[in-house]
């Protein structure tokens, strides 16, 4: 599948000087991150912040969840979800990703976000003494809900000697 580009700007929370993140330098770094937060709503209104694994594929992020979680239950009525990543520090590049949530649960699908996950998280994902043991094979025969989040909007918030706030439209 052939990636979307977005449409990139810069915004007026920069530093004087800063330039726009590249995309392909936000691309990398959710490609890479090892631990997201997922923001979903609560179907009373209240906000609901969580972290969790994900992984990109084909210009989406996925992540997973039981039936039974908070976050499931919101993404029941309501779709919309953040997901962020980035560094704890003032230094490097923050991540906002803002769209859809949608279940899926087609079989080619759920193999090569499994085949993903394994291979990005490895041993975590496939020893059996791993924090996630037989998470891949939850995801392969669908008793692990999966989501997929193809961007709409996302944000990179370079850190450093330069800050640099950089929208990326996908529209």
């Amino acid at each position: 599948m052939v990636e979307r580009e977005p449409v990139t700007e810069l915004g007026s929370f920069s530093s004087e000087g800063a330039v726009a993140t590249k995309w392909a330098q936000a691309h990398d770094a959710l490609r890479d991150a090892e631990v997201f937060w997922l923001s979903t709503v609560r179907p009373d209104g209240r906000p609901h912040v969580t972290p969790l694994l994900a992984v990109w594929l084909d210009g989406a992020l996925y992540f997973c969840t039981g039936a039974d979680e908070r976050k499931a239950k919101n993404l029941e009525h309501n779709l919309h979800c953040v997901l962020t990543t980035g560094c704890n520090t003032l230094d490097g590049l923050d991540l906002v990703v803002e769209g859809d949530a949608v279940k899926v649960d087609e079989e080619p699908e759920l193999r090569r976000v499994a085949d993903t996950y394994e291979t990005k998280y490895g041993k975590h994902l496939t020893s059996p003494e791993g924090t996630w043991f037989g998470l891949g094979d939850a995801i392969r025969d669908n008793t692990s809900l999966v989501f997929r989040v193809a961007p709409v909007t996302a944000f990179g918030f370079g850190k450093g000697e330069v800050y640099s706030q950089t929208r990326y439209r996908f529209g």
